[in-house]
């Protein structure tokens, strides 16, 4: 049984390896290279496009934070070879072990990793509000679709693991902690990107981890995102004066303003024309052939995401409508 190497090297330092059997069995190893975002603070950088085999599953960002007292991690990112990867990496930084694994919401490419990241020692924190989410039948059914198109780095042994701990965060003020000399704030924001949002501030640094609350340098997945509220979350943001932010998708920033623009712009845009659309009673697929979308298609995922961010857009402004 002949094995192939293929290797692929990612924008932002990071490279990643994969070892894959032709007879079609992924047995490798996956390795990381951490970035540096503050003192205390590295992230590992996603491919811009969605994911896919051809960038092995790996087009999010993860983060962690190094405290005198372990290891706090933000999202596992997609597969559990690229969780293991995280493990790995984390070592190379410090000895500190992994004490929290921090979920900022329930979307295969963010989670899928947890599984190489648990153990006794471990807490894995998320948002009440995704109990829901992780409970549905559709989080099952995007498993298996996961594994039909991103096999074998989704595979049948890959599985979803829950929470130790469900964060009950009251309205949406953040909760603080402590850590190893940091200082924490989970902020809650549900109901804008998915219905779990967590966004995970660190005071010391004044870093931001954004989650998917905007995208860097590509065009965001909305799905069935709430876009109303997520424009409203969006403004959350510049009032912490962040000297870094660290986004679900794309380079951190120590100037987000643009990347938060491009964001709001493209929200905004979706809502323009899909609420048009609604309002004139015009069915989607005449509708989207008629919206000029040359202001956003040179931007990267453009191709992949705006035909279903646009659908997704189009059925929630009819709910809006409906309870008017």
């Amino acid at each position: 049984m002949k094995t192939v190497l293929c290797k692929r090297v990612l924008r932002g330092g990071l490279a990643l390896s994969v070892y894959v059997l032709l007879a079609g069995t992924a047995i490798a190893q996956q390795t990381l290279t951490p970035i540096r975002a503050s003192e205390h603070v590295w992230y590992f950088q996603g491919d811009s496009a969605m994911a896919s085999t051809a960038n092995h599953a790996f087009n999010s960002n993860a983060a962690f934070i190094v405290t005198r007292d372990g290891v706090v991690v933000f999202d596992a990112l997609g597969t559990p070879e690229l969780g293991a990867a995280i493990k790995q990496a984390i070592a190379t930084v410090t000895k500190q072990p992994i004490r929290v694994v921090i979920i900022s919401h329930f979307h295969a490419d963010h989670f899928y990793g947890l599984q190489a990241l648990t153990g006794p020692d471990v807490e894995i924190w998320a948002s009440a509000k995704g109990r829901p989410s992780l409970a549905a039948p559709q989080a099952q059914e995007r498993l298996e679709q996961r594994r039909r198109d991103l096999w074998p780095y989704v595979d049948d042994k890959t599985r979803l693991v829950a929470p130790t701990r469900w964060v009950d965060v009251a309205d949406g003020k953040g909760s603080a902690f402590e850590r190893g000399g940091m200082r924490f704030r989970l902020v809650e924001v549900g109901g804008a990107h998915s219905p779990e949002d967590i966004m995970l501030w660190i005071e010391n640094e004044r870093v931001l981890l954004a989650g998917d609350l905007y995208f860097s340098g590509r065009i965001p997945f909305v799905g069935n995102a709430d876009t109303r509220s997520w424009l409203a979350t969006l403004d959350l943001i510049a009032p912490l004066k962040p000297a870094v932010v660290i986004p679900g998708h794309g380079a951190a920033s120590r100037d987000p303003a643009p990347d938060i623009a491009l964001t709001r712009d493209y929200l905004l845009y979706l809502r323009e024309q899909m609420g048009k659309a609604v309002r004139d009673l015009m069915p989607f697929d005449e509708a989207y052939a008629a919206v000029d979308w040359s202001r956003f298609e040179k931007v990267p995922a453009f191709a992949a995401a705006n035909r279903i961010n646009a659908y997704g857009t189009y059925l929630g402004l009819e709910q809006e409508a409906l309870r008017k």
